[in-house]
This record gives structure tokens, C-alpha cells and sequence, in this order.
């Protein structure tokens, strides 16, 4: 198994995961508009991708966006997507997605590498916990809809 950062040669490998990552958080099925969506993302430089390949096969995938922050004056990661196959689950992929995104946080000087998961997602969330993530207690996040 091997972790790469995705380049539009992965799409085939990338859409299917995205779209059953989509699935898994209550959206219907739409992989073509999941391919779109990455490689915009991709060609416009607004996201970076790895992706865990096991004998050509993509198997999952960490997609992190960049952001700033105006405090201190310095640049940070939001980890906005994670996930793994359920066939290739509990074998330490999520672990080193994670790990590679921690790698290119160190390497793009980042300060920080942030996510949010559901509030049932129990199983993530012992899986960042014990990755070192800590839960923000000190403040509430919003959203506001606006389409």
C-alpha cells in the first residue's frame, strides 16, 4: 500500500471514493459531478489530495484545503475530507493518510492542520484523538447557508 498525492492520472482511481465518501454523509450518488468537482479543484490548485493506492487500486483519500489565519499571521490546513473503503478498513490506511497529511503540513510550514467530523462519527474521532488532534473547547463554529 502507498500513499501518493493525487494528479488528475488518479481521477478514475479518486471519483468512485469520493462520491462513496458523499454517499456516506447522506448525499446521492453522482460520480461524475465528484470527478468534476476534484478535478477543479485540482487544476486550480485549491486542494491537495493523497491518495492510498493498494495494487493499482485506489483504496482512500485525504483532500485538505488551504487557509489563513489572520491571527497569527500564518497559514493552516483544514483536512475536510478522509476516508477509506469499508473493504480495506482497520488496516492502518486512515493512519498513514493522516500522516501524510501531517507531512505536508510540517513541509508547507502550516501551523496548524484542522477537521471537523460528525458529533456520532465515534469511531473518527477516537481515530484523531489518538493521532494527537484535540478537541476545540474553546469555541463554537457556525454556518450560515446561504444557497
Amino acid at each position: 500500500m502507498q500513499i501518493v498525492r493525487a494528479e488528475s492520472a488518479h481521477l478514475d482511481e479518486l471519483a468512485p471514493l469520493f462520491d462513496l465518501y458523499r454517499q456516506f454523509y447522506g448525499q446521492s450518488s453522482n460520480e461524475a459531478a465528484a470527478r468534476e468537482y476534484l478535478e477543479q479543484r485540482m487544476h486550480a490548485a485549491e486542494s491537495v489530495v493523497f491518495i492510498a493506492m493498494e495494487n493499482g487500486r485506489g483504496v482512500g483519500f485525504t483532500q485538505l484545503y488551504p487557509t489563513f489565519s489572520s491571527i497569527s499571521i500564518k497559514r493552516s490546513l483544514i483536512l475536510n475530507d478522509l476516508f477509506v473503503h469499508s473493504d480495506f478498513r482497520r488496516r492502518g490506511i486512515a493512519e498513514k493518510l493522516l500522516h501524510a497529511a501531517k507531512s505536508y503540513a510540517i513541509e508547507t510550514g502550516a501551523k496548524a492542520l484542522s477537521l471537523s467530523t460528525a458529533s456520532d462519527n465515534e469511531s473518527a474521532q477516537r481515530l484523531y484523538e489518538s493521532f494527537g488532534f484535540e478537541k476545540d473547547t474553546s469555541f463554537f463554529h457556525y454556518d450560515l447557508l446561504v444557497n
